[in-house]
């Protein structure tokens, strides 16, 4: 007679589709707990161009998964998985009822199956891929094309730099094609496969979601992202860093480097365009890992 495996619930969506209340909702509802799925949220001071959950939200809820690491770190998915699965397992120890909320696709992809290999990565294979990374785009995908001997395997995000450099470590530390890592990779177990994961994905129609997006870029900037951006400049740090590329904050400090003054409007533009631009890149996430789509009612 087989067991049952134990339930662990999932809401995500696209930026901006409204999870937080839904999710803080579901929580009060229940007596539960959050676990917020958005790597940006993990790193302290970047509040409010994250979207963080405002102290008076996380006093209504407790929240997990927030504020665990600097600015100045490279907070990995490993990281998160280890934070991820001890909250996991203290819920369900308490009896508490847990939701897992936010949209970052590598986060969300590590409840699903593997996501992280144990691959020893040498320190001279990581200074190579953050130098390249940060003389850009081309450059990791040409260094790579070198490697691969002049094709890229489908499944790598050719335009996500992270995920170029990720690539490039390892196929620098062990010397084996890309897809022959993938499939090794894919063979591991997930860090979750103990779980059923039952997930439901919050979506709006697309004039829906651009018009809460110019809304929520407005309120972020009325309410201290250009300060934000102004105090992680500050610190001077390397601009490959997670936090310094987190869409919002790229855009403020690029903005702050111009010594503009004025009007945002330009900026506010800027941060929609990049903000669209993460909702096509996590849509993919979502259909790459096969989750059906709600849309709730307008608002």
């Amino acid at each position: 007679m087989s067991v049952e495996k134990p339930k662990l619930r999932i809401l995500t969506g696209p930026t901006a589709a409204g999870k937080t209340e839904q999710a803080l909702r579901w929580a009060e509802s229940v007596g539960g707990e959050i676990l917020s799925c958005d790597s940006v949220c993990v790193y302290r001071g970047l509040d409010v161009g994250s979207a963080k959950p405002t102290v008076a939200e996380r006093s209504r809820i407790p929240h997990h998964g927030i504020n665990l690491a600097e600015p100045a770190e490279r907070f990995s998915v490993t990281a998160y998985i280890a934070h991820a699965r001890k909250v996991v397992d203290d819920a369900a120890r308490r009896g508490k009822p847990l939701l897992v909320t936010g949209g970052s696709g590598f986060y969300l992809a590590a409840f699903f199956g593997p996501v992280a290999d144990n691959l020893d990565i040498p320190e001279a294979a990581s200074e190579e891929a953050r130098r390249l990374q940060g003389e850009g785009l081309e450059a990791l995908r040409s260094r790579l094309l070198r490697l691969e001997g002049g094709r890229l395997p489908d499944w790598l995000d050719a335009d996500n730099p992270i995920r170029l450099a990720k690539a490039l470590e390892r196929r620098l530390a062990s010397g084996q094609p890309l897809d022959q890592l993938r499939e090794t990779f894919l063979a591991q177990p997930g860090a979750f496969a103990d779980l059923t994961v039952e997930t439901e994905l919050l979506d709006r129609p697309d004039v829906e979601l651009r018009t809460r997006i110019a809304r929520r870029t407005r309120a972020m900037l009325g309410g201290g992202l250009i300060d934000e951006a102004r105090w992680l400049d500050a610190q001077g740090l390397d601009d490959t860093l997670p936090a310094m590329r987190a869409v919002g904050y790229r855009e403020a400090i690029a903005w702050v480097r111009a010594r503009e003054s004025g009007s945002t409007e330009g900026l506010a533009e800027a941060i929609d365009r990049a903000t669209w631009h993460l909702v096509t890149k996590q849509r993919k996430w979502f259909r790459r890992l096969g989750l059906g789509r709600k849309t709730p009612e307008a608002g």
